[in-house]
């Protein structure tokens, strides 16, 4: 944790560590007006992870995911189906570009190596500790080496969608992509005219 005058007395206790680890966060924190307050907050994370998005300028279109995510199921959103880049955890040892690079492998069945950072993330900062490394990566038919769908082991079951970026784009208007990391990568996709 970093350095900050306006907290002390940190302490932590970790209430789950089942998948992640959930800890509360205890501190006192002084307020603009000089006074002092005990807080407590929650914070959640794995580890870090990374999101990629594919683009293909000659046919103008994106490789996108399609999976079931069980918070979006208990919110009562799309029967807990969500339409998104894809992404993953780092895993010990590996660079965010290797993992953008292994999960389009897994994930999508596309070898691409070209990748570009295009920012790190806190998607949910009230709460979320994992910072969200975003990348894009042109591709072409040729870099598909297999149908992707995810590893079986990690409980995984993906669908692949290659669809035209004016549809992924017009899947946003619709609600039909509602993943934060997705809605900034075709964002950025269009904000450079990259497509």
């Amino acid at each position: 944790m970093g350095k900050d005058k306006r907290i002390k007395n940190i302490t932590s206790t970790v209430l789950s560590q089942f998948w992640g680890k959930l800890e509360r966060v205890d501190f006192d924190f002084k307020f603009k007006n000089g006074n002092w307050k005990r807080l407590s907050h929650e914070t959640y994370g794995k580890s870090d992870g990374v999101a990629i998005l594919l683009y293909n300028p000659e046919t103008q279109s994106v490789v996108l995911s399609k999976q079931f995510r069980i918070p979006v199921y208990v919110a009562g959103v799309s029967e807990g189906v969500s339409i998104e880049v894809c992404g993953g955890t780092i895993d010990e040892g590996e660079s965010p570009e290797t993992s953008a690079i292994r999960e389009a492998k897994e994930e999508l069945g596309y070898s691409v190596s070209n990748i570009k950072a295009v920012s790190t993330v806190f998607l949910s900062p009230g709460i979320v500790r994992e910072q969200v490394h975003l990348f894009i990566s042109e591709y072409r038919d040729s870099d598909k080496i297999d149908n992707g769908g995810g590893l079986e082991i990690e409980g995984e079951e993906i669908e692949v969608l290659e669809v035209s970026f004016k549809e992924a784009l017009n899947m946003i208007d619709s609600n039909k992509i509602i993943d934060a990391r997705t809605i900034m990568l075709l964002q950025y996709i269009r904000i450079n005219k990259l497509l």
